[in-house]
């Protein structure tokens, strides 16, 4: 497993640099890349996908949903500029892998995932692994989670059309808020948003992607 995690570690950081140019950061936090090394990304697949759990690419967890590509949970992570004492939230539970990484660089994880079966298989999961530090709800992820907010940090691990004014409003100044914007199964970017200590929004483009969508309400 040891080497199966440097070799993924190192296709990370090669992917990096290859993007550079377009993301601005032709490597990782040091911290970031130790949570990549630190999360078992085969507990986090299904039985029958564990042999290519240490691959850098998406696989499927059912019900039309994937596990993100190793180098861009990295890049999103990464991109939030985490600190230990923040408290961040994540739209789209998944499998649980990224709220995992998360967990394991702040406070607090608050994780919403529409799926019911998803929300609570990812619950026992990361509760299992000894991941305390992350809150999983089944809801509506474009409303985020108010009675939680204001938050650092928002990860929103699926694509929308345009960013969630709900989201926006639960940003704190000075928080970070990554997504992926475009449309449904179309091209999409990877959106960064800052929020100054002034409470002003800047946006950015950092990279082409491609995510499930974001979709409304829950199931």
């Amino acid at each position: 497993m040891k080497t199966e995690i440097r070799r993924i570690l190192g296709e990370i950081a090669a992917d990096a640099r290859f993007t550079a140019a377009e993301t601005g950061r032709d490597s990782f936090s040091d911290k970031v890349m130790k949570a990549m090394a630190a999360v078992a990304r085969d507990q986090f697949v299904p039985d029958e996908y564990r042999l290519e759990a240490y691959t850098n690419r998406p696989l499927p967890i059912g019900h039309q949903q994937t596990i993100s590509q190793p180098f861009i949970v990295a890049l999103m992570t990464d991109l939030l500029e985490t600190a230990p004492e923040q408290r961040i939230l994540e739209i789209g539970t998944g499998s649980g892998y990224q709220a995992a990484i998360l967990s394991r660089l702040v406070k607090d994880v608050y994780s919403i995932e529409r799926l019911a079966e998803l929300a609570e298989s990812a619950r026992q999961r990361l509760q299992t692994l000894g991941y305390h530090n992350v809150h999983v709800r089944c809801d509506d992820g474009s409303e985020g989670w108010p009675e939680a907010a204001p938050f650092d940090g928002i990860i929103v691990t699926a694509a929308a059309s345009e960013i969630p004014a709900p989201l926006l409003d639960q940003l704190a100044p000075g928080g970070r808020l990554v997504i992926p914007i475009g449309r449904r199964w179309g091209p999409q970017e990877l959106k960064l948003i800052r929020r100054s200590p002034a409470g002003d929004l800047e946006t950015r483009s950092v990279l082409r992607v491609a995510f499930v969508p974001l979709l409304p309400g829950k199931v």
